[in-house]
């Protein structure tokens, strides 16, 4: 459950940290020290940033493809990339490192779209608006996929280069045991309740449907599960038009007191398996596997467990796994929740050349490049002309299900005291399903943890 959050244990080879800082301060100095003094030269090098494993290469082999094509049609122009080796974690502090100095700053680099917000107000990033006009192939791209790359003062930041969703997985087999025909498509919570009570009364043995809580699973918590909930009634964690925290919601206690009805009927894992960091292994490696689980909410990558190559290899998954929509509260619109993270690529605002790395951007993340990365890396596409291409839509058995759920899609606040708000949801839901508080309580408790963190002048109640 952790892979889409923590990426590093299962995509990134880690580096130690030090030793990277050491690497990484000397890669940039070389790079200063070798550069040409002649400032007509200097300002005809663009400096491509972004990471780069033995188990991550999509990238790397989109970026050597969009030098090529660049440096043919721009004579005099060279792109210098610089992959860094290195985890999620050490390649963000390796990047603000590099961003402190405009000698070591680059002209494009690879962002987390959860750091878009922060870095905006470090004063890292260029403002694209004014560019993204005269990019006609900024239309192909996803509207919600866009407010990725959007930061507070409403303007465009980053451009993305792909995205996930989270859903309902369901074994087939299990529900069809308990009566529920499928494919399976739940239009409100109540329904949800209603099918997970069925499985639950046909086969005792069984975990009917599940949901992460607690901060044992850290931000999947909140990003496979309460998020579903939340931003399926008619509130929200953040007020983006006010930039203010919202506390005080009805949702919010309806979210916890759904988890907490999953918890009490023990239509869910126990309290102790759900505050295990690890239970995320035993849903894809045996319970899904061995039809011991009928449904959870997780992540489009989910496949990438079971195909051929994957960390718990199943054969015939494709038959006996179904995908749905996760439902709003009531069925009201647009029908369904989904929460999205992904990566995107931004040009540096200390760039002495910010048109030109604007145009090297958009040469990476042309259609051809685009559809590459996404393909190899098993990303959502964001473009609406690679998501309909069909070498992107035989890539992967799901890939039209989950990818069509970007509609319906959130992101969280990018804002710097999120992960702090987070780890005070991640408290509320393990408060609820262990019995220490009731919805009511968490809530409130959590609505005073938002206060002290952020201020009330930072909150809204509603």
């Amino acid at each position: 459950m952790r892979r889409p959050v923590i990426k590093a244990p299962l995509k990134y080879a880690p580096v130690k940290f030090a030793a990277a800082l050491v690497s990484v301060a000397a890669v940039f100095a070389a790079a200063t020290s070798c550069s040409p003094t002649p400032e007509a030269t200097v300002s005809k090098t663009l400096k491509i940033v972004y990471q780069k494993s033995d188990s991550f290469t999509a990238l790397d082999m989109v970026m050597q493809d969009a030098k090529t094509e660049f440096e043919a049609s721009n004579s005099g122009v060279t792109v210098d990339l610089q992959p860094i080796q290195a985890n999620d974690d050490d390649y963000g502090t390796k990047l603000a490192l590099a961003q402190r100095s405009a000698d070591t700053a680059p002209d494009v680099f690879y962002e987390d779209t959860f750091k878009v917000r922060s870095d905006v107000d470090a004063g890292y990033l260029l403002k694209l608006d004014s560019y993204l006009e005269k990019w006609d192939d900024w239309k192909s791209f996803n509207d919600a996929a866009k407010e990725a790359g959007r930061a507070d003062d409403g303007g465009i930041y980053a451009v993305p280069l792909g995205t996930d969703t989270r859903a309902i997985w369901y074994n087939k087999s299990v529900l069809q045991k308990a009566g529920i025909p499928v494919p399976w498509q739940p239009k409100t919570w109540d329904e949800i309740l209603t099918a997970a009570r069925a499985i639950k009364a046909s086969d005792p043995q069984v975990i009917p449907f599940t949901m992460y809580a607690g901060k044992g699973t850290g931000e999947g918590t909140v990003m496979q599960s309460f998020y579903e909930l939340l931003y399926g009634t008619d509130s929200s964690l953040y007020d983006r038009d006010q930039k203010k925290w919202v506390v005080g919601s009805q949702g919010f206690r309806d979210s916890l007191a759904f988890l907490k009805t999953l918890y009490d009927e023990k239509l869910a894992v126990s309290p102790a398996e759900a505050l295990d960091a690890n239970v995320w292994k035993k849903v894809f490696g045996e319970w899904f596997p061995q039809g011991k689980l009928g449904a959870t909410v997780e992540g489009s990558y989910s496949p990438s467990f079971w195909q051929k190559g994957g960390a718990y290899e199943w054969a015939g998954y494709e038959q006996k796994m179904g995908v749905a929509m996760f439902p709003t509260q009531k069925g009201q619109d647009p029908g369904g929740v989904s929460m999205s993270g992904g990566w995107a690529l931004a040009v540096g605002a200390k760039s002495k050349n910010p048109e030109l790395a604007f145009n090297f951007l958009t040469t990476a993340l042309n259609k051809k490049n685009a559809l590459a990365f996404d393909v190899n890396n098993s990303q959502i596409a964001v473009r609406t002309d690679v998501a309909s291409d069909p070498g992107y839509l035989a890539a992967n058995p799901f890939v039209k299900d989950v990818s069509e759920l970007v509609k319906v899609t959130h992101y969280r606040p990018a804002t710097a005291d999120y992960p702090r708000i987070s780890t005070a949801v991640q408290v509320a839901t393990e408060s609820v399903i262990t019995g220490k508080q009731s919805p009511e309580e968490a809530a409130a408790e959590y609505d005073a943890t938002v206060r002290k963190l952020a201020g009330e002048d930072k909150v809204l109640e509603k």
